[in-house]
């Protein structure tokens, strides 16, 4: 079966992501990724039938030691990939609470998994691929919590399902913010691709983003000096609590759906960057909205784990063919 599907363990040995280990699926059915134990198992690199899916910044992987927390250094480490998973005490823009500072989208992205597991086996008729491993985010006299993350595919399934448990392993109430940073990219991301969500209401982030919000759902070739614009989605359940977004694109014949169970996570945020460069789609679940932990707590919509208190999200993203 290794011959059709399988987990490959490697250690990246170069530039900024040397040493890094790295976890490269490939379910045998058109659907392949890379998973970076060492950045909170986010995932980087994915193609779909050969076609890249992933957004990927111009710094490419960084191993966690470059992370510089402070005001709007994570970005030095951002590299895009389909995942990158923001929190868990801030997410968006930095502030000082409680007297301690939070930088941009929090410390999540850049800790160090550890019990890290794959398994690669049939489950009844089917082939499953599985990765595991848990992450924590802690401090003295501060918060003490613990992600644990599962992410699976499986032979002839184009999909991966990302599970996590996130715990407060502490001794007091703690913050909790969580966004899943999908970065969706060239090719996919062109010219005559569209966003498909169900009937809602759509908020610019500011007064820059309600310049765009008519074109929120297509696509430009990329424009020099653009700035981003981000909107705000609060999408309908179906019948299962669940809620989707697919970007398509006719001319590859692909799409991508994003789903989420919205009990734990409400909102979905939309990042739109059409500039040079920086050409990318942000489809974001997440249980706050990134405007940091202050702004999130004025207004009201700031979420806290009690002790020993853990909550579980879903998230799925399938791969489908339009011909």
């Amino acid at each position: 079966m290794a011959q059709l599907a399988s987990i490959r363990r490697l250690v990246a040995d170069d530039g900024m992501g040397r040493g890094m280990r790295a976890l490269e699926v490939n379910n045998g059915s058109g659907l392949a990724f890379t998973v970076y134990p060492d950045r909170a198992l986010d995932i980087g690199q994915a193609y779909f039938k050969g076609i890249p899916i992933a957004w990927i910044a111009a710094g490419g992987e960084a191993a966690p030691q470059f992370y510089n927390e402070s005001g709007l250094g994570w970005l030095r480490t951002f590299g895009g990939g389909l995942l990158t998973g923001c929190g868990l005490t801030n997410v968006g823009s930095p502030c000082t609470a409680d007297g301690e500072a939070h930088g941009l989208h929090g410390r999540l992205s850049h800790l160090i998994a550890e019990d890290v597991n794959t398994a690669s086996e049939w489950s009844q008729d089917t082939y499953r691929l599985t990765i595991r491993g848990c992450v924590r985010q802690s401090r003295v006299f501060g918060e003490n919590l613990t992600l644990a993350r599962e992410l699976s595919t499986a032979y002839g399934e184009n999909c991966i399902t990302v599970r996590d448990v996130v715990e407060n392993r502490g001794f007091r109430p703690s913050p909790f913010m969580l966004l899943y940073h999908l970065n969706l990219g060239w090719p996919l991301v062109d010219e005559g691709a569209t966003i498909e969500m169900s009937p809602h209401e759509v908020v610019p982030r500011d007064d820059h983003a309600a310049t765009g919000v008519r074109e929120w759902s297509q696509f430009s070739a990329p424009v020099p000096g653009y700035a981003e614009r981000v909107f705000y989605h609060s999408l309908p359940p179906d019948a299962q609590g669940l809620a989707s977004a697919r970007l398509a694109n006719p001319k590859l014949g692909i799409a991508l759906r994003v789903s989420y169970r919205l009990a734990e996570l409400p909102y979905l945020i939309q990042w739109r960057m059409m500039g040079q460069g920086e050409y990318v789609l942000g489809l974001e679940p997440a249980n706050c909205y990134p405007e940091g932990q202050v702004n999130i707590a004025k207004r009201g919509l700031l979420r806290h784990l009690a002790p020993g208190e853990k909550t579980e999200t879903c998230l799925r993203l399938s791969f489908e063919n339009l011909k």
